[in-house]
């Protein structure tokens, strides 16, 4: 779960913690400069030992950047909290556009295939699918970088990303064609959190799926309730299976269209003070009957909204325990495009259930079966009985 704060840099608090981090005695290259290197006292060993390295080592030694990058992973290593990690700039680049819910992109989804190929299937009206991207092309390189065994998923969509109006050349095979060219112009690709829908063969219940918590998802849902009420849904079911979280100000939002006041959560700081995040005023669907659905994947910032709704008896919670992150990360953006997580709270339910290590425990516990998508739904179908038994 991320704090919206990590929008201000506090420089003086990442600093800190890189202090913290030196004391462990691995995050040294953070002194390193390649035309300078300047050395601390207390680095002594560390230097001693990188000196006989570069001395003796047979093989080629990582750059200054890959040292100083392994140092800051084996630092936090040392923390033993797997939510306060460093993220290098291209997955942080993808990760910061998850959360915008948009990115300038040429409007493709990309995986390999057995034979490891990087095979491409573009967006529906995608500036790639005009441009003559089929489902099924295989990306040979972007903008002349090739694609190897060794170039990830994640690193292929870094390239393909880019400011809104720049162009991008890819270089695809569609057998027997020889492989070709095609330069597509970005576009605002918009990546929507929410789903809904009003249920077949139950008239009057609408369901909506929230994905994940990014920056669009509060408007999303908001917008998805009002169309809901619009083709007569009297009754909802949530459903937050699968979701992993992500920013909490569209987690408030969206547990605020069902309650009309009280607070969602409550952030016990690391050194005991505590701040409450109310219910905002004027929800869309505070009287509406209610049904929500969890699973293991129900995580972070999904947990908050849940654990919200389920303490003021607004709707059961029916499925699975749910996966118990109940820590928020500030996220500092760092000069490079990198950034650092830092846990700095835990976020306690209205009736200050701790969700860290636990998670919720669901009212009707249900097992996932085929999940959402598939043909048989027996969380979906507990809860639109239950819906119906509340009219």
């Amino acid at each position: 779960m991320y704090s919206s704060r990590w929008h201000v840099p506090l420089i003086w608090s990442v600093v800190a913690c890189l202090c913290l981090a030196y004391v462990a005695g691995f995050a040294a290259y953070w002194v390193w400069d390649e035309t300078d290197h300047t050395r601390s006292p207390a680095l002594g060993v560390f230097w001693e030992a990188w000196d006989r390295l570069e001395e003796h080592f047979y093989g080629e030694l990582p750059s200054p950047r890959e040292r100083t990058y392994g140092a800051i992973h084996g630092a936090l290593k040392s923390l033993d909290d797997p939510y306060t990690v460093f993220i290098e700039p291209q997955p942080r680049e993808l990760e910061r556009d998850r959360m915008r819910g948009a990115f300038g992109g040429a409007g493709v989804d990309l995986w390999r295939d057995a034979e490891g190929n990087m095979v491409i299937s573009p967006y529906p009206d995608s500036p790639a699918e005009r441009a003559d991207v089929r489902e099924g092309d295989v990306l040979l390189t972007v903008d002349g970088e090739a694609i190897t065994d060794e170039t990830t998923v994640d690193q292929a969509r870094a390239w393909l990303h880019g400011e809104v109006g720049t162009a991008v050349t890819l270089t695809i095979s569609r057998p027997p064609t020889p492989p070709f060219d095609v330069t597509i112009v970005r576009e605002e690709i918009q990546v929507p959190s929410v789903a809904w829908r009003v249920l077949d063969g139950a008239p009057g219940i609408g369901y909506i799926h929230v994905e994940a918590f990014t920056e669009r998802t509060g408007e999303e849902v908001t917008t998805a309730l009002q169309e809901l009420q619009k083709r007569g849904s009297s009754s909802l079911v949530l459903d937050l299976r699968g979701n992993s979280g992500g920013l909490i100000d569209p987690a408030v939002t969206t547990a605020s269209q069902f309650l009309r006041d009280g607070v969602v959560l409550i952030e016990l700081n690391h050194d005991g003070q505590e701040r409450s995040l109310p219910v905002q005023r004027g929800g869309v669907a505070p009287d509406v009957p209610l049904a929500v659905l969890v699973d293991g994947g129900t995580a972070s910032a999904a947990e908050i909204v849940a654990g919200a709704l389920q303490d003021y008896g607004r709707a059961p919670l029916i499925g699975e325990s749910t996966y118990g992150k109940g820590a928020v990360q500030l996220i500092y953006d760092l000069s490079d495009g990198s950034s650092l997580h830092v846990t700095s709270a835990i976020w306690l339910t209205p009736n200050r259930h701790r969700i860290q290590g636990r998670g919720l425990t669901p009212d009707v516990t249900v097992p996932s079966g085929d999940g959402p998508q598939g043909p048989q739904d027996e969380p979906l179908d507990r809860a639109v009985a239950y819906l119906r038994s509340q009219r």
